[in-house]
Formats: C-alpha cells, structure tokens, sequence
C-alpha cells in the first residue's frame, strides 16, 4: 500500500479570535499559512469550531439514517454530472458508497433531496445538511478569499465572476469495513487520485482512513479524524484558476479495520463561467498553463473513454 510517514501537514486554527475578519492581524497571519499550505502540500486541516460537536454528531446520524435506507431507494439520487449522484457497487472501488446534493447551500436543494428519499419527510436531516453545507461553505469562501487576496487577484472582475458562480456538491459518503472479514491486510477504500473540484473540504467521523501523498513522494500521511478538523484540499480546477501555483494533491483512502467508515465531503464547482487563469498570474516565470474551460464539460470528459485513459485528464483536456 506505500510507506507512512509520521510528518503532519500543516494545522491552522480557523477558529482563534480575528481570524474570519478581514483586515486584522489574525486574518493576515491565517492568510498566509493557509496560502503557504497550500503550494506546499496542496492542502492543509483547518480547527474550524463553527461545526459545534453536536452538529458533528447530528450530521453523521444524519449520514447513517440515509445509507440505512433501502438501496433502491438511495439510487434514486441521480444527476446529470457523473459522480454527483449515487455511486456504489463499483468494481474497482468495491466498498464505497455515496450519494451527492448538489447546489446544497441552498435550503429548496436540501428539501427536494429529503423528499426524493423520505417521501413522508425527514426534517431532522434536511435541517442538517442544509446547515453544514452552508456553514463548511463559509470556510471554503473564506480559503479562496485569502488566496485571491495572497496573489492580489482579488477585485478582478473576471475572479470575482467565477468565485461568485461556485456551486457546492454536499457528498454523504461511506465505506464498509471489508468484504472479507477474514483478512487483516488493508484494504483499498478509494484509489488514488487527484479531485477534479476547485476546492473539496473534507470531513470524518472517528474511523480513520484517508490518506495524503507527500509532493514528489512515495510517501503518505494518514490524516487523523477529530470533531473540529477539516482537511481543505485544493482540486485540478484551483490549480488551473492559480495556474499551477497550488496542486491538487493525492489522496487515497484506505481501510484497516472492522468498523464501517462515514465522511463528508464539500465539492466547490464552478457553474456557467470559465474557469481561467487571472491575466496578473501569467507572466514569463509563469507560463499559461490551462486554455479557460467549462468546469462541468472537463468533469462529462473524465468519463470518456479518451478521460478515461489520459495520466492528466485536465492537461488532455485543455493543457496548453
């Protein structure tokens, strides 16, 4: 499975007085950690208390209650963008499940979800993933904001298009123990990969699993689960948007034990403007890197047979 490494990426406490105010020193301090995290190692575990342990508690009720529904039931949340509805009984990834709610900071989203899989109604879970969408929504505005202030692209009329298109993917996602209860080898949860969001926000319960690769590495760091710690990773679509100051890094997760596993996962898309590169980050030490794309055609692309084969679907896509 590859070596682990004991090296911790780097922890920034979203949650220290300041640090969601623009203009303070809090602010700056946290900006520039959080930037430098992110060309280092193309992610970072935000502290982010805004998530109170009850609602950490309640989203993964939450979570329990859908998957403990029938799975005809489950397969009903379908989607016209591949991967954002229901996925499950994958060969290639045997013990993953997950179901999506798309445009989910928005409360009409949340309740056409909960109607679709409890037609009698589920208040309990449509009030709680409508309000942790919104509220890890708030951190991930926070993060590109500081990214945008970091390179001095903010204000640009063509950034503050595209930031103000985002549309957030609210993933309920889980991974059965094993398949043979026998064996005490781990056992692959999801492969490898790089997402192909802007930026994906992750969160765990108390089962451990998910994975970081190192840049340049053979080495991986398991990223430990805790009520408060989200790990705020930036997809091929920022890498574009930065273009190529910040890597989407790879990530895998693995299963070493007999309890099943439930995350969330927050996916920022970028819905009805072009995903480009600001004209302020290309200059002669820094070449363009992307043509500008629609983010939801290069996502429709990963799942042609020419996606399908490519080492780098987005440089295939729309590399220069």
């Amino acid at each position: 499975m590859g070596s682990l490494t004991k090296l911790e990426i780097p922890y920034i406490d979203f949650s220290k007085d300041g640090a969601l105010v623009p203009g303070t020193d809090s602010w700056a301090l946290i900006r520039d950690q959080t930037v430098r995290a992110l060309e280092e190692f193309g992610c970072f575990v935000a502290n982010y208390s805004r998530v109170s342990s009850d609602l950490h508690n309640d989203i993964f009720q939450a979570s329990k209650q859908l998957f403990d529904l029938p799975r005809e039931t489950r397969m009903k949340n379908t989607s016209t963008t591949p991967s954002h509805g229901y996925v499950g009984q994958v060969p290639l990834i045997p013990l993953y499940e997950g179901l999506g709610i798309e445009d989910s900071t928005l409360l009409e989203a949340a309740q056409d979800f909960t109607r679709l899989m409890w037609p009698d109604g589920n208040q309990f879970f449509c009030e709680k993933a409508h309000s942790f969408a919104t509220i890890v929504a708030e951190l991930e505005q926070t993060v590109t904001r500081m990214v945008a202030e970091s390179y001095e692209i903010e204000g640009d009329n063509e950034t503050d298009e595209m930031l103000s298109a985002k549309s957030y993917l609210l993933r309920f996602i889980k991974y059965i123990a094993r398949l043979d209860p026998e064996t005490t080898e781990p056992t692959v949860g999801f492969l490898p990969h790089t997402d192909k969001s802007h930026m994906s926000i992750l969160h765990q319960s108390n089962v451990k699993g998910l994975e970081l690769k190192l840049k340049g590495t053979e080495e991986w760091i398991l990223l430990e689960p805790s009520p408060t710690s989200f790990i705020v990773m930036a997809g091929e679509a920022c890498t574009a948007w930065t273009n190529g100051r910040i890597d989407a890094p790879y990530h895998r997760v693995v299963m070493n034990g007999k309890e099943d596993r439930y995350s969330m996962g927050l996916f920022t898309h970028i819905r009805g403007v072009l995903v480009k590169a600001p004209e302020k980050l290309v200059d002669e030490s820094h070449p363009l890197l992307f043509h500008p794309f629609d983010h939801y055609k290069l996502i429709n692309y990963l799942f042609t047979d020419e996606g399908k084969k490519s080492k780098s679907a987005i440089k295939s896509f729309c590399g220069v």
